[in-house]
């Protein structure tokens, strides 16, 4: 399929939060179309069969938001 979008799941950080129908916001390092991993936070169905829209940070970005919360 054209344009399909690959990850791999490098790291499970941890759960930020889950709804009532299971879906978990999640902090976990994701490596996007083998690329270097990024640390991502985003929605995920149980068994992360699917996943809603979400935020890549670099290293950097992640320290600066850490430093900024």
């Amino acid at each position: 399929m054209a344009g399909e979008i690959k990850y791999e799941i490098v790291e499970e950080i941890g759960v930020l939060s889950e709804n009532a129908k299971g879906w978990r916001k999640e902090l976990n390092k994701i490596s996007w179309n083998g690329a270097a991993p990024k640390y991502d936070i985003r929605d995920w169905a149980p068994n992360h069969e699917k996943m809603g829209k979400g935020c890549t940070l670099t290293e950097e970005e992640a320290k600066a938001l850490k430093a900024l919360l």
